[in-house]
């Protein structure tokens, strides 16, 4: 028996497994390997906001991009930089394209953005870089600050199977980047859509899966995803956005101002109130207060009649039903009576002035006129 109660307890001690810690991170490239490849371009002028030359010929401009020649390897090349040590939240956009010369050197994380960390400024994604009021009309780019996007649109997928299979090969190349919570594939059109449970992972993944390739050595076309137009899928953001907001306010709110709050409410709305502060109901759903309120003003006025003195009852004890203790509301009432006691002792009496007679002081008639 001792040795199974031994074993037992040796089972239910069993000490938890250590994290395994990061090390320093490597260096992705060395420098001058990547070589910078651009296809060709026709165009006379070179547009800023959408990083190509305009005024060329018209053919498609995604058919002509160039494999990426890096991709990130989080289990080899994520580890420990300096922005661990300056304490800087930005993760290095050229460690997720997997091509960062500076390893451990870095000043930004080598490491998949934490969805529980809150980056010092919400108008930049997870790389600092600054987002915009609009989208871009192809939805590229770094994306809008106005709308909360985790999904990504992965165009340009050769399919080899069934709408099954390629959700599976999908699923196999998004995940590394972050957790998914659902991926819908088109199938025939080859198209996917991928939404992230943290849009800073879709960040990430957005970047990370730029110009590269499934199973089949395709090139990948990596944009944000528009606004699902489904009804029920946008109720259901809408539904998420407000319970994310409402439980960060509660999160940073002093439950007990909380309490007082739903309290004061409460007795705003006539309803009694228990000793954690939720308005009592009985069970029709109706507050207790404003129902014992209602069947007073319904009961039937009885006529007056000579009725003998009923016998004093004994008060019942007060109850804890609102803010104020059952002490602060004592002795609310024992000022209330001292006060009504000195009121009745000593009456107020107003004298009104008596009037004053014409031989005192001076009146207006007793000054003479400017000829006198």
């Amino acid at each position: 028996m001792s040795t199974m109660g031994s074993n037992v307890t040796e089972t239910q001690v069993a000490a938890p497994k250590k994290q395994k810690k990061l090390k320093p991170a490597r260096k992705q490239v060395k420098p001058g390997d990547v070589e910078k490849k651009e296809a060709p371009q026709t165009g006379k002028e070179y547009n800023i906001w959408y990083n190509k030359w305009a005024g060329g010929d018209r053919e498609d401009s995604y058919s002509n991009k160039v494999k990426s020649q890096t991709r990130c390897n989080i289990k080899r090349d994520a580890g420990l930089t300096r922005a661990n040590t300056t304490g800087n939240k930005y993760c290095c956009l050229f460690f997720a394209r997997g091509c960062c010369p500076y390893g451990w050197e870095c000043e930004y994380q080598h490491t998949l953005p934490d969805a529980s960390t809150t980056l010092p400024d919400t108008s930049k994604d997870c790389f600092a870089r600054d987002k915009f009021a609009d989208y871009r009309d192809d939805m590229g780019g770094v994306g809008s600050f106005q709308r909360q996007n985790r999904t990504l649109y992965i165009g340009r997928i050769k399919e080899t199977g069934t709408g099954v299979e390629t959700e599976e090969v999908v699923r196999r190349h998004f995940k590394e980047w972050g957790p998914i919570e659902k991926i819908r594939v088109l199938q025939y059109r080859s198209v996917a859509f991928v939404t992230y449970v943290s849009e800073m992972s879709a960040q990430f993944a957005k970047e990370s899966m730029a110009c590269q390739s499934l199973d089949n050595d395709e090139i990948l076309n990596v944009r944000w995803a528009t606004e699902d137009p489904n009804p029920t899928s946008k109720v259901e953001e809408r539904e998420r956005l407000e319970s994310i907001g409402r439980e960060a306010i509660q999160s940073k709110m002093d439950p007990r101002i909380v309490d007082a709050m739903r309290a004061i409410r409460a007795l705003e709305d006539g309803n009694a109130v228990d000793g954690q502060g939720e308005a009592q109901e009985e069970d029709d759903g109706q507050p207790a207060a404003k129902r014992r309120r209602l069947e007073i003003e319904d009961a039937p006025q009885e006529p007056a009649s000579v009725q003998p003195d009923p016998e004093p009852e004994e008060e019942p004890q007060p109850q804890n039903t609102g803010l104020l203790s059952v002490d602060a509301l004592e002795g609310l009432k024992y000022f209330a009576e001292i006060r009504k006691r000195n009121a009745l002792g000593n009456p107020v009496v107003r004298v009104a002035p008596a009037p004053k007679s014409p031989s005192e002081g001076l009146g207006l008639a007793d000054y003479g006129s400017d000829e006198d």
